[in-house]
Formats: C-alpha cells, sequence, structure tokens
C-alpha cells in the first residue's frame, strides 16, 4: 500500500492512461505502458479498480446492480455476476443492503459500494483517490481497515491522500512527488519526511 502526497491527480491520470507523459516511462506490473496502443488501454483499466472521493456511484441503481454493472461492462456472464457480487459484497460488510439504493446509504457505506464495484472484477491494483476524504474519521479508519485488508490478500494499494493521521498510522510505503519528481519514498513512513 503507498501513499501519494503531491501530483497525486496527474499521477493517476498517467496509470489509467488518461494522460500522457511528457518524459520517462509508465510500467505496471513489469510491463511498459508508456506508448500502449489506444485499443489496449481498456484491457489495462480493466486490471484496475479505481475508488474515487466522490463515490461515482449510479444513483438510479441498487447497491447489488452498480456493483454488477462493473461486471456487465467487461461483458461477464449472468453466472459469475450471480456468484461474484454477493461475495465482493460480503467482503465489504454489505450483503444486508443490496437492495438499497445509494441515496439510502450513509457515506462510509456508499464508499464501501464504491470499495466492492473497485474489487469486483479481481483487480491486480486498486487505486483509491482520497477515499476518506468526504467521511468522519471513525468511517475513515473503517474504510482504511478495508484496504489494508484487500492490500494483506495481495492486491496492490495506491492511494493518494492528505490526510496526515492516516498516513502516520498505517505506517506504509509512503512517495512523495513534488513537481513531476519523486522526493521520498519511505519503506513504513508518515506523512512529513524521517517520520
Amino acid at each position: 500500500m503507498e501513499h501519494l502526497a503531491h501530483g497525486k491527480s496527474t499521477l493517476i491520470k498517467l496509470i489509467l492512461k488518461e494522460e500522457e507523459v511528457s518524459r520517462g516511462n509508465i510500467i505496471i506490473n513489469g510491463k511498459d505502458i508508456t506508448y500502449l496502443k489506444p485499443r489496449r488501454v481498456p484491457y489495462l483499466r480493466r486490471s484496475m479498480g479505481v475508488v474515487f472521493q466522490d463515490f461515482r456511484l449510479l444513483p438510479d441503481k441498487t447497491v447489488y446492480e452498480n456493483v454488477a454493472f462493473a461486471m456487465y461492462i467487461v461483458k461477464a456472464t449472468p453466472k459469475h455476476i450471480r456468484r461474484q457480487v454477493p461475495m465482493v459484497l460480503s467482503l465489504v460488510g454489505l450483503s444486508n443492503k443490496a437492495k438499497m439504493y445509494p441515496n439510502e446509504l450513509s457515506g462510509g457505506e456508499q464508499q464501501r459500494v464504491a470499495l466492492a464495484r473497485a474489487l469486483v472484477n479481481n483487480p491486480t491494483m486498486i487505486i483509491a483517490d482520497e477515499p476518506t476524504g468526504n467521511l468522519d474519521p471513525e468511517t475513515a479508519w473503517d474504510i482504511m481497515s478495508l484496504l489494508n485488508e484487500i492490500n494483506s490478500r495481495g492486491t496492490t494499494v495506491v492511494m493518494a491522500t492528505h490526510a496526515k493521521d492516516i498516513v502516520d498510522n498505517m505506517k506504509k510505503r509512503v512517495i512523495e512527488i513534488n513537481a513531476g519528481v519523486i522526493v521520498r519514498d519511505d519503506k513504513k513512513g508518515g506523512y512529513d519526511s524521517g517520520k
């Protein structure tokens, strides 16, 4: 699990191939994706799950449908969807909310749906952009605990955040980028250098 302090939006867009590099290379899972052909980009993105600060749930779909939709767009079979969606809803603690709509959920529950949606296609990497930004401190820790569990099961979690307390307490790898340059890379770091 890595925390990014600065230049986060650009870095996330580069990883997702929403922006191109001006120089240097992007290597993900040992593959150089710097000059990936446009038709290959959707396949790259399928290997990643993305969680945003503002959840980005579909308001007219239930919790179950929001998560299933991520599988539908990658052309998963109905049978696979019926098996996988309940499993990830259980993982994020939302089995009993499957038939509810986003507006019936708390912010923390909505973020759990977003996390389930990001996880449902078994990505090798989860990119979390300020996933606790709109949540109260206790709920934020619940989400961090969930991300930590996902990470411990073998999924890489790249998290962009300005939440100093979370970074300091998680003691995970911290990479700080300033003006496009990595200025710090601490294996078990805090928010500020050397902590």
